[in-house]
């Protein structure tokens, strides 16, 4: 089973416009409303390519219930902890000339909700895949991924971390069976300039000597590398479309190479996940098969 965790979900509210001009009133051209947070972006994609996970993490006040609905209507299985006091975020997206975003801040997660949190943790097993990404609130301690791979360190749990800078470093003890930085993420883990493949795969292998089992680097227009747990180097490139969408891309590719690596072939693991991280790229919204298996044929 895969376990998503979403600490501070939210409700996308897309909107599209020709122009917009500040302090005067403005009409749409279309809208689009979007549950989303980057775990939900995981499960969503999960279950587009027929793989079961359960959403976890935190929902508030007529936003939470929503979002909620919204997830189980999809046919995505929730257990979410709801909290007593707040709602849950919402994020406008504004598409025209230019895009703006204006995130909501979401509610504050007392000690008491991280805890039923951990009580729900205790319902994992041997083998499932657990997908920890995001940011934290600041409500939370700053240190709750290596808390949480604490927690459950007795357990041999495939854990995915999509994070950044010291929250993804502080986790690598732990042995995360996938961890995906870009490279320039890389760069800032390791304060360094990175200027070829070369460099790249340097200090991609330097974060599986430090624990991680599958490290996976995307490179924009020039692809994805992968090191795999027998120290494997796989490199793949992109697929050809129109780009419509940032949002959600990242976490598509991971739920590509989870679906992927099921039976442990990471070079289709890495195919799949980068024709996943296209679909979402070229589509409104998040990736659908048909299209993602449309773009795998170009890999």
């Amino acid at each position: 089973m895969v376990y998503t965790v979403t600490f501070n979900p939210a409700i996308d509210y897309v909107i599209h416009a020709d122009n917009i001009k500040i302090g005067e009133v403005n009409r749409l051209v279309s809208e689009e409303i979007y549950f989303g947070g980057k775990g939900i972006n995981v499960s969503f994609v999960l279950n587009e390519l027929g793989i079961k996970s359960k959403a976890l993490g935190f929902v508030a006040g007529f936003t939470g219930i929503a979002i909620e609905k919204g997830i189980c209507e999809q046919g995505i299985e929730t257990d979410f902890v709801h909290l007593e006091h707040g709602f849950s975020r919402i994020n406008v997206k504004i598409k025209s000339k230019e895009e703006t975003d204006l995130n909501g801040q979401g509610p504050k997660i007392s000690d008491k909700a991280i805890a039923q949190l951990y009580k729900k943790l205790d319902s994992l097993k041997d083998d499932d895949i657990l997908v920890l990404a995001g940011s934290i609130p600041s409500s939370m301690p700053a240190d709750i991924y290596e808390k949480i791979l604490s927690y459950l360190s007795d357990k041999k749990i495939k854990v995915v971390v999509d994070a950044t800078k010291e929250l993804l470093l502080n986790v690598l003890k732990y042995k995360p069976f996938l961890i995906k930085p870009n490279n320039h993420e890389l760069e800032e883990m390791f304060g360094v300039t990175l200027r070829n493949l070369d460099e790249i795969i340097y200090y991609a292998k330097k974060l599986k000597e430090m624990g991680a089992v599958n490290v996976l680097i995307s490179m924009a227009a020039d692809g994805a590398i992968l090191i795999d747990e027998q120290k494997k180097i796989h490199q793949c490139g992109i697929c050809q479309g129109s780009v419509k969408n940032s949002v959600g891309a990242g976490d598509s590719m991971v739920a590509g190479f989870i679906a992927g690596s099921q039976n442990g072939d990471y070079e289709y693991a890495l195919k799949l996940g980068t024709a996943t991280g296209g679909a979402t790229a070229f589509s409104d919204g998040l990736a659908k098969k048909d299209i993602i298996f449309e773009l795998l044929k170009q890999l």
